[in-house]
């Protein structure tokens, strides 16, 4: 079970992320996670969308290079420790996170991290197992 996360690469300039996110609401599309690495002259935004493929579409349309990348999106509790939880059944089971990034939920005491790991399959028997189940792309349309 996994959630599409999109990829897109911005040029590293005042105004181009607002230009985005003018896009987006535009198109009446809700991010429900961001993340945005620097890298030289252009920015990897990564994001989670309620609707990635009227996204896909929308930044196809609008000319944007981007990539869509299955991620896990793992519900836990949003207290000290809750992260640590899950990073631990991880690596004890030699799953390598590639990356990570955390968001909250619309209800209180949740919160979502997002990972990028190696195996999605291998890394989603391994957290239910340890009792978390990640979420798919609808239920993240649902969380309101």
């Amino acid at each position: 079970m996994s959630v599409n996360q999109i990829s897109v690469f911005l040029e590293n300039e005042p105004g181009k992320l607002s230009e985005f996110t003018h896009l987006l609401r535009e198109h009446n599309i809700d991010i429900r996670a961001l993340s945005i690495a620097e890298v030289e002259n252009f920015g990897i935004l990564r994001i989670i969308v309620d609707d990635s493929y009227a996204t896909s579409t929308v930044l196809k349309n609008a000319g944007y290079v981007f990539k869509i990348t299955p991620v896990l999106a793992v519900p836990l509790k949003d207290t000290p420790g809750g992260l640590s939880e899950v990073v631990d059944a991880l690596g004890r089971n030699g799953i390598n996170i590639c990356y990570i990034y955390a968001f909250t939920a619309r209800q209180k005491d949740k919160a979502y991290v997002v990972l990028r790991v190696e195996d999605n399959e291998k890394a989603v028997d391994v957290l239910v197992k340890n009792g978390y189940t990640p979420v798919s792309q609808e239920e993240l349309r649902l969380d309101d």
